[in-house]
């Protein structure tokens, strides 16, 4: 089973590139990050068409998930609990039937947290992914495949930046967000990519700006991270780093991890 995380930057604006992708990299659950719109204004239709159900938590103008999948939903659920204040829409999560069980699938956008000295943003970012680890060590206890796929806005180690040097400032790179990331490793998940190959040079995100794509200016912030029931299953990764070339690009690229799994 194919699962592939993807912040599109706007699915509106990249609706061409999704259904071409789709059509050309074949995935059964794609988890979408910064689709940028209400739920009503999802190009659900053309998504469908290809075969795929869609559920979406959507808002207006930035932020929002979805999750496109070749598997009927036996449940979603939107909103990463903890904080009813948080009216941000960066969570979703969707539970499948497989040949081996249940299978929970989340899509989440993590906060950037930029400026790093902002006394708002980098401690929402922070606060973030203490609820994240919270709500998943409840998860692991279901002792179920899950795959947390997003956008974390994380760059984990140097490798991780073909500059590092030159993140040192940023939220993205701060020791904090770093130890916040491996904390969530370490109550029991497996971070797919880094599962299957430890080579520098692997990225997920070019700016727009300064020729980064051109120059292969990049860092890798988009992950899937596996419990021990879906490691157990994972079979390959793979990056569509040549998406990033085509026409209206995302400053993303598609992250896909494939599992030993079966659908119902």
């Amino acid at each position: 089973m194919k699962i592939v995380t993807w912040n599109i930057n706007g699915v509106r604006a990249r609706i061409g590139n999704l259904l071409h992708w789709l059509q050309e990299a074949n995935p059964d659950i794609v988890c979408l990050q910064e689709i940028k719109t209400q739920d009503e204004g999802f190009p659900r239709l053309e998504v469908e068409a290809l075969g795929y159900h869609v559920e979406t938590h959507g808002q207006k103008g930035f932020n929002g998930v979805a999750i496109l999948s070749k598997l009927r939903f036996d449940e979603v659920n939107r909103g990463l609990p903890g904080d009813d204040s948080d009216d941000h829409a960066r969570f979703i999560e969707g539970v499948f039937s497989t040949k081996q069980g249940a299978l929970r699938v989340v899509s989440l956008y993590l906060p950037n947290g930029n400026p790093a000295d902002d006394p708002v943003k980098f401690p929402y970012k922070l606060a973030w992914m203490e609820r994240l680890e919270r709500w998943a060590r409840g998860r692991l206890d279901l002792e179920e495949p899950l795959v947390l796929a997003g956008d974390y806005n994380v760059i984990p180690e140097p490798i991780d930046a073909r500059f590092p040097e030159n993140w040192v400032n940023d939220a993205l790179f701060q020791p904090a967000t770093r130890q916040a990331f491996r904390r969530l490793e370490n109550i029991g998940f497996t971070e797919a990519v880094r599962g299957t190959t430890e080579a520098a040079g692997v990225y997920t995100f070019w700016d727009y700006q300064a020729g980064a794509w051109q120059k292969d200016n990049g860092i890798r912030i988009d992950h899937l991270l596996l419990s021990p029931e879906a490691a157990d299953r994972l079979a390959a990764t793979s990056i569509d780093k040549h998406v990033r070339a085509w026409e209206k690009p995302s400053d993303h690229v598609p992250v896909a991890v494939e599992l030993a799994l079966g659908a119902a």
